[in-house]
């Protein structure tokens, strides 16, 4: 049996499935180790099973000269030295498509909750402020009919795009390789355009040089005052900082944030306004889904273990000859 180290506990499935196929070592604590304490794990083993919030540099990835591969609980990896992985050819993989519709679901909760003010309302009344109905109170903003603003229209953003078609909304989309007007009749726009024509933006980018901080002030600023901007991605694709001042000046409405730039510490800013609906980064965070993804992981340090290419492998070129 390999030996994998597994950062933090996953659903029960998951780890009877571990449990039956690999010499396991576990972090027994709820809450993200320290640098050494991965290293130490990883020193240990034959094969690390990480999650996003562990950063798995090259000192960790270095720590073990016999390490035969790094399994990401996640869809995105840039928590991981894929470079130095990939020169040292060791696999490194993911977990994607499981979460796309339970991620695209979460997208528009955000959006209606911000939209609809309802963690507002919901606050008021538990202060027991609830005087009875009155006509302007917790006024919100319409979401049928009015025009929704993909950014990057991968599977998840697809899959927000196809879910606005209830609300008779027209949807541009901004991406560089994507085509998805059959599929959606979206409108395929540049992202100034889209920018300054929607009433709803949903940020769907991987976290890229490129796409760091792809939202900064200018772009807030082109966007309409009423404007409410989503995020599920990665917090660093939003200027976090710009973004307090756009709505503090109302330049635009609303925000509904699942990730942060700086995870897990916070804006003290944002926390403190009522127009920004906050999440915990649990965007994929059902029971399914988070299962689904869990027997992925598995499934590739299987694959690993048996020395095949793995089906999720995000540096195939270390088996090119």
């Amino acid at each position: 049996m390999k030996k994998l180290f597994l950062t933090r506990e996953l659903p029960e499935k998951v780890m009877e499935k571990l449990a039956e196929n690999f010499e396991l070592q576990v972090n027994p604590k709820d809450r993200l180790l320290s640098k050494s304490e991965i290293i130490e794990g990883v020193r240990w083993c034959d094969i690390l099973l990480c999650l996003l919030t562990d950063k798995i540099d090259q000192e960790i990835i270095d720590a073990n000269p016999e390490l035969n591969g790094i399994v990401n609980y996640a869809v995105g990896f840039n928590n991981i030295d894929i470079q130095n992985a990939t020169k040292r050819k060791i696999p490194v993989t993911n977990t994607p498509g499981v979460l796309t519709e339970t991620t695209a679901d979460f997208a528009w909760t955000l959006l209606f909750a911000a939209a609809r003010r309802i963690v507002e309302a919901d606050r008021f009344i538990r202060a027991g402020k609830f005087a009875g109905w009155a006509p302007q109170l917790f006024l919100g903003n319409d979401i049928f009919g009015k025009k929704l603003g993909i950014i990057g229209a991968g599977r998840i953003g697809t899959a927000v795009a196809k879910r606005s078609q209830g609300f008779k909304m027209e949807v541009l989309y901004y991406d560089k390789n994507s085509n998805i007007e059959k599929e959606t009749a979206a409108r395929k726009v540049e992202l100034d355009e889209l920018l300054r024509e929607a009433d709803f933006i949903s940020l769907h980018v991987p976290l890229f040089p490129e796409t760091t901080h792809l939202i900064n002030s200018e772009r807030l600023k082109l966007m309409k005052r009423s404007a409410v901007l989503i995020n599920t991605s990665r917090g660093a694709v939003i200027d976090e900082e710009a973004l307090v001042q756009a709505l503090k000046k109302k330049e635009i409405a609303a925000a509904g944030l699942d990730v942060f730039e700086n995870e897990p510490q916070i804006t003290e800013e944002l926390i403190k306004m009522e127009n920004v609906v906050l999440a915990p980064h649990i965007a994929s965070a059902s029971e399914e889904t988070r299962t689904k993804m869990g027997l992925i992981a598995v499934e590739n340090a299987l694959q690993i273990s048996r020395q095949e290419i793995p089906t999720n492998i995000v540096n195939s070129e270390i088996y090119e000859k």
